[in-house]
C-alpha cells in the first residue's frame, strides 16, 4: 500500500470524525445491534413497511415469478412489466404525468441532474443539499451557484444575476434529510416562474411523510414541480429510486441519463414491495398520522428539558449537541440505556453542528417513546448533555 494512504489512515484513526461499522438485525422498532437488543431511533424505515408481512409477503411472490434478477438495463433486456407497472402507479400517487425508475435514489439525483443540465446551465442548489445532489451539481458541468439554506431573498438576488441566462435550474430537498425543515416550496414556485427556471426537488424524506396520503412536498404546498426525485428505501420500505415529471422530460431522460441508460434495472423483488406499499400508504392514513404525532411528542419533551432541537414537525428531529466528541460521548450514553441515535458529524452537517439524528417510525409504540423521553430526561438532570 502507498505510504499516502497509510499517512492517511493513521490521521483517520485518531480523529473524532472517525466512521465505524455496526450490525444490525432489522429496521423494526426494536432490533438488534451489535449483539443488543435496542430500540432503533434511527432509521428511514418511517412507516414501518420494510418489515409488514403484506410487502413481504410480495417481495417473495416476485421472487417465484421473475427471479432473483432483472438482468440487464431497461433499454436491453431489462424491463419487465412489474417496472412499467411501478412507475404508472408512482406517476398517478405524485400526480404527475410519467416515471422513471432508478436502481438507487442517490443514482435518481445523480441521472436526472446530469441528464438536464449542462455547460451551458446555471444551477442553484440550497446550501444543506443531500451528498447525492452536491455529487450530482458536480458532474453536470453546469455553473453550481449555492444558495444560502432555506433563504429565498438570498436565492432571488443570485436568479437576478442571471436573469437573462436561458438554462436555469433550481434544485432542493423538499425535507432535509439532517435538519428535517421542509422548503419554502411556495416562495420556491414562484421564483422560478418569475426567473423561468426549472424547479427539481428530491422527495426523499417528504414521500409517505407529509401532504395528502403521503404524497410529498409538492402536495403539503399545493404547487406544481416540474421534477420530482425519490426513492423506495425509505418510507416505501424497498430499494431504487424514482424521477416524476412530464412525459417529455422523462423521455428525454431515457435519452440522456447515463445512470438510467447503462444501470441494471430494479430487482424485481424491490419493485413488488414498493407496489404494495405505495397501495398501503394511499389506503391506511393513520399510519403517517401516528408517525408525525409521536414525533411532536417526542420533540415537545426534548424541547422541554432544555435541548437544542430544530424546529419542524417531521420524524427527522435533530439534537444539537456542538462539539463532535460531546455528541458521541453522548450517543454512548443513551446507548447504554439500550436506545440508539446515531451521531451525526462533519462533513456530513456543517462544523459545530454535531447532533444526534433521531428519526422516528409510525410503529414505535407509546412505551417505546416513553423510553426514549425518559432517557434524554435522565441525562438533562444529571447536567450532562454537554
Amino acid at each position: 500500500m502507498n505510504d499516502w494512504i497509510l499517512k492517511e489512515w493513521e490521521k483517520m484513526q485518531r480523529s473524532p470524525l472517525l466512521r465505524q461499522l455496526m450490525v444490525t438485525d432489522k429496521n423494526s422498532p426494536k432490533t438488534i445491534i451489535n449483539g443488543k437488543r435496542k430500540i432503533l431511533a434511527a432509521s428511514n424505515n418511517y412507516l414501518g413497511l420494510a418489515t409488514d408481512e403484506r410487502v413481504i409477503t410480495k417481495a417473495k411472490e416476485a421472487l417465484d415469478r421473475f427471479g432473483t434478477g432483472s438482468g440487464g438495463s431497461r433499454l436491453t433486456t431489462g424491463n419487465l412489466p412489474i417496472h412499467e407497472r411501478l412507475e404508472r402507479e408512482l406517476a398517478q400517487f405524485k400526480q404527475t404525468e410519467a416515471c422513471l425508475l432508478y436502481s438507487s435514489g442517490f443514482l435518481a439525483n445523480l441521472g436526472v441532474i446530469s441528464g438536464l443540465s449542462d455547460k451551458e446551465t446555471i444551477i442553484f442548489s440550497d446550501e444543506l443539499n443531500h451528498a447525492s445532489i452536491i455529487d450530482a451539481c458536480r458532474l453536470s458541468k453546469a455553473k453550481v451557484v449555492v444558495y444560502s439554506h432555506n433563504d429565498m431573498q438570498d436565492l432571488e438576488e443570485k436568479l437576478i444575476d442571471y436573469r437573462t441566462h436561458s438554462k436555469k435550474i433550481i434544485v432542493t430537498e423538499g425535507v432535509f434529510s439532517m435538519d428535517g425543515d421542509i422548503a419554502k416550496l411556495d416562495v420556491l414556485h414562484f421564483l422560478k416562474e418569475k426567473y423561468n427556471a426549472l424547479l427539481i426537488i428530491d422527495d426523499a424524506h417528504a414521500t409517505g411523510v407529509i401532504g395528502e396520503n403521503g404524497r410529498g412536498t409538492a402536495d403539503f404546498y399545493q404547487v406544481d414541480v416540474d421534477v420530482t426525485v425519490g426513492t423506495l428505501s425509505k418510507a416505501l420500505g424497498s430499494e431504487g429510486g424514482f424521477v416524476c415529471a412530464k412525459q417529455e422530460i422523462i423521455k428525454f431522460l431515457i435519452q440522456k441519463s447515463r445512470p438510467f441508460i447503462f444501470q441494471t434495472a430494479l430487482a424485481p423483488a424491490s419493485v413488488a414491495a414498493a407496489l404494495m406499499s405505495v397501495h398501503i400508504i394511499q389506503t391506511e392514513p393513520q399510519r403517517q398520522r401516528r408517525l408525525l404525532a409521536v414525533g411532536l411528542k417526542l420533540r415537545k419533551a426534548l424541547s422541554s428539558f432544555g435541548y437544542t432541537v430544530l424546529d419542524g414537525h417531521t420524524p427527522i428531529i435533530p439534537i444539537i449537541i456542538g462539539d463532535p466528541e460531546d455528541t458521541v460521548r453522548f450517543q454512548k450514553a443513551l446507548n447504554e440505556q439500550d436506545i440508539f441515535i446515531p451521531a451525526i458529524r462533519p462533513p456530513t452537517v456543517p462544523k459545530h453542528t454535531s447532533r444526534l439524528r433521531c428519526t422516528l417510525m409510525a410503529t414505535h409504540t407509546d412505551e417505546h417513546i416513553h423510553m426514549i423521553i425518559h432517557a434524554f430526561k435522565k441525562k438533562s438532570e444529571q447536567k450532562e448533555w454537554f
